[in-house]
């Protein structure tokens, strides 16, 4: 096959393909698994796929989960003591009007 007529018929090729990014798992068996639903167009079969799996520099480290220590979670329930001692709200006698006066609405455009 001439170069020529290889890029035509590669270009006519790539004009008919659609472009899927998404996430995959590849699992320790070699399967693959879609981390969201396929579009509905992908038919089951056999495709041709371009993977891109980032080096070590670009993984981001996993997020550590954050938990309170009983000290912090002690000094919260000490802390929403003290608030709750204060009474900050013992003046409103209606939340619901209170809220409506204090409240700035923004103008909303088209709403008279």
């Amino acid at each position: 096959m001439t170069p020529a007529l290889y890029s035509a018929s590669y270009a006519a090729y790539c004009l008919r393909m659609k472009t899927l990014e998404t996430d995959l798992e590849i699992n320790a068996d070699g399967s693959v698994k879609f981390l969201s639903p396929p579009p509905d167009w992908l038919k089951p079969g056999r495709v041709h796929a371009l993977l891109t799996v980032p080096s070590e520099d670009d993984v981001k480290p996993a997020r550590q989960k954050l938990t309170a220590s009983p000290e912090m979670l002690a000094r919260r329930r000490a802390a929403l003591e003290e608030v709750r001692k204060l009474d900050p709200y013992r003046e409103i006698a209606d939340p619901a009007s209170w809220q409506k006066e204090i409240r700035q609405d923004r103008p909303l455009p088209f709403r008279d």
